[in-house]
C-alpha cells in the first residue's frame, strides 16, 4: 500500500531546506484520516519522510499540506514546503 517515500521539506527564507518534523506530518495525516481520503494512505515514518500509496497526488499533497501547516502555525511568512518522491 506504501509503495512511494516522499521527502517533506521546510525552505526557510533564506533558501535552506530542513526536513519538517514528523510530529507536523503525522498532524497532517490524522486530520486528513477524517476529511480528505485521498490522503488516507499516507503513513509519517520520520523527520521528513512520509510514505504513500499511488493514488496520493503528489500536486494536491503539497499544497495541502503547506496550507495546513499555516493554519497550524507551523510555517511562518517566507517559509514554504518541498514535497517530492526520493527514491
Amino acid at each position: 500500500m506504501f509503495v512511494r517515500r516522499i521527502s517533506v521539506q521546510r525552505i526557510d527564507g533564506s533558501g535552506t531546506s530542513h526536513p519538517c518534523p514528523i510530529r507536523w506530518i503525522d498532524n497532517f495525516a490524522m486530520r486528513n484520516f477524517t476529511n480528505d481520503a485521498v490522503f488516507d494512505d499516507t503513513l509519517p515514518l520520520a523527520d521528513g519522510l512520509l510514505e504513500a500509496g499511488n493514488r496520493v497526488p503528489l500536486d494536491r499533497l503539497q499544497p495541502a499540506m503547506e496550507d495546513w501547516f499555516r493554519r497550524k502555525g507551523y510555517l511562518k511568512a517566507g517559509e514554504r514546503l518541498e514535497v517530492k518522491e526520493i527514491g
